[in-house]
């Protein structure tokens, strides 16, 4: 892997890492300066998510700050210059997931362009 394109999955995957850490979730704020703004999940429940109905989950603390989601199996490829794709296993006190989301760069810094979790065994 290129120098770049190391730098661009090293970005996302610094990018995701924030959007599962407690303080930054519970940060409106935090959390749309790593969302872009056509962001859409499709979530493990199955719901379709979009940025103004993430922020309420986000900020309403579904995280709990004594267990953290523990990641595991992250890593990146890019598609195309500034779009980079993740892929990790995330257990959520128990709740475990296949995890993917794509990132794009942007004027202001990488974001969250899409995201969809798998529930799994």
């Amino acid at each position: 892997m290129t120098d770049e394109r190391e730098r661009s999955v090293r970005a996302a995957i610094d990018g995701e890492m924030l959007l599962l850490d407690p303080e930054v979730r519970a940060s409106p704020a935090r959390v749309l300066e790593l969302l872009d703004t056509d962001f859409t999940e499709i979530g493990a429940s199955g719901r379709k998510w979009d940025v103004e109905s993430i922020l309420t989950v986000t900020s309403g603390g579904s995280v709990s700050p004594e267990s953290p989601v523990k990641v595991s199996e992250m890593s990146g490829v890019v598609l195309a210059p500034g779009v980079v794709h993740l892929t990790y296993f995330a257990d959520n006190q128990g709740r475990r997931a296949w995890r993917s989301s794509l990132w794009r760069l942007r004027g202001t810094g990488w974001r969250m362009y899409f995201h969809q979790g798998t529930l799994t065994s």
